[in-house]
This record gives structure tokens, C-alpha cells and sequence, in this order.
């Protein structure tokens, strides 16, 4: 859901003069996704969007030139990073290549899964904290299945 709403989001301020989250909000709503205050402020946040002057005095959020794939990063990263996944209980321990530890734990914290509690990253090794003991199978075949494995 959030990288559909990411994209949506792209997508208004691109094509609509956005002066205000509550417009933001209203113009999502149309599309239908229902959002709270808090979770557009990330959203806002996450996306890098910025409020631009506009010639009539006010401002208007716009999308930064380099903000062009609203592609999760984890989607880009697992293929060359990932080697595989273990785990024990509700801890899923992941292996990657020398340095890829932390953009990918970064890029599982902005997924938002609502699986995960958190990570925790090293060189090559990332603790994931699981909510319940039977969701590893899930997000180890969701992790697999996004490196291509």
C-alpha cells in the first residue's frame, strides 16, 4: 500500500498545484486512499518533497528533479546483496555482502512491514525482530522472492 501511495502522491503534486496536506489529503481521498495527518507528514517526509514559491505569492509542494522512481529501494538492493535468510523464534538473521547489511535493514525499516518490529545491521548480518514466531516463513519467502531467489 505505501508504495502505491507513494506513487499516487508523485503523481498529484506533479499534476495539481498541492498548496497544503489537507489538499494533499483531499486529492488522495478521491482516489480512494484514506491517509492521516501523521502518515502523509512521513509520506511528505520519505519522498522529499519540498514547498515551492509560486508566482501568485503562495507556495505549492513539488516533486525534487531527482525523485523519478518511486521503486522501494529493498526491490533494488536484494538481487545483488541478498544471500539468504535463518532464523530461530520470532529472530530472522539475514546474510548479505560485505557492506550491504545496512541499506538493506534501511530499506526493510522504510517498507514498514507490519511483520517486522525492527533490524538491527551490521557489515554483512541483519537481526530482524519479528512480531510473532509464525511469521518467519512469510517474510523469509517474501525476502527470497524479492532477490529473485
Amino acid at each position: 500500500m505505501k508504495l502505491q501511495r507513494h506513487a499516487a502522491i508523485l503523481d498529484l503534486v506533479r499534476c495539481n498545484r498541492v498548496p497544503s496536506q489537507d489538499v494533499l489529503r483531499e486529492l488522495l481521498a478521491r482516489r480512494g486512499i484514506e491517509v492521516t495527518q501523521t502518515t502523509l507528514s512521513r509520506d511528505i517526509r520519505e519522498l522529499g518533497l519540498v514547498k515551492a514559491p509560486n508566482p501568485d505569492g503562495g507556495s505549492t509542494y513539488s516533486v525534487p528533479p531527482h525523485i523519478s522512481d518511486p521503486t522501494p529501494a529493498l526491490r533494488r538492493l536484494l538481487p545483488s546483496l541478498y544471500l539468504g535468510s535463518e532464523g530461530s523464534g520470532n529472530l530472522l538473521i539475514i546474510k548479505t555482502l560485505i557492506g550491504g547489511a545496512q541499506p538493506i535493514a534501511v530499506a526493510i525499516d522504510y517498507e514498514d512491514w507490519p511483520e517486522v518490529m525492527g533490524t538491527i545491521a551490521g557489515d554483512d548480518t541483519i537481526l530482524l525482530i519479528l512480531r510473532g514466531t509464525n511469521l518467519r516463513a512469510r517474510v523469509t519467502s517474501r525476502l527470497d522472492e524479492l532477490a529473485g531467489l
